[in-house]
């Protein structure tokens, strides 16, 4: 069975200029959405999983940027007088934060 070392290694080959922290966090995505670790060793199919999580991961920031943006509005308002509309901000907001922390436990978190 692959390793997280062994993983961390072969993204250090595909990415040289890679941070640790980088490393490390490509090691959790990778393991938290493939099935198959062993299939990682063959680099073609480490660059697809890379290039799949990679998206996976861009949606879900560029989501997370979004709503901050809409929370950072929301706060400004008076809570006494949240309209429905605002209301569906806050869920939307729980949703998003949702599928980012999916991302990195591996697992779903809320069933929304």
């Amino acid at each position: 069975m692959m390793t997280c070392m062994e993983l961390a290694e072969q993204i250090e080959r595909l990415q040289p200029d890679a941070s640790p922290q980088d490393v490390a966090r490509l090691c959790l995505l990778l393991t938290n959405t493939v099935d198959d670790l062993e299939a990682l060793r063959d680099r073609r199919a480490l660059q697809d999983a890379w290039k799949r999580t990679g998206l996976k991961l861009q949606v879900a920031t560029d989501q997370h940027a979004a709503m901050t943006e809409e929370l950072e509005n929301l706060a400004a308002s008076d809570p006494q007088t949240f309209t429905q509309d605002q209301i569906w901000v806050l869920i939307r907001a729980i949703k998003v934060q949702s599928q980012v922390l999916q991302m990195y436990v591996g697992h779903a978190l809320l069933d929304v």
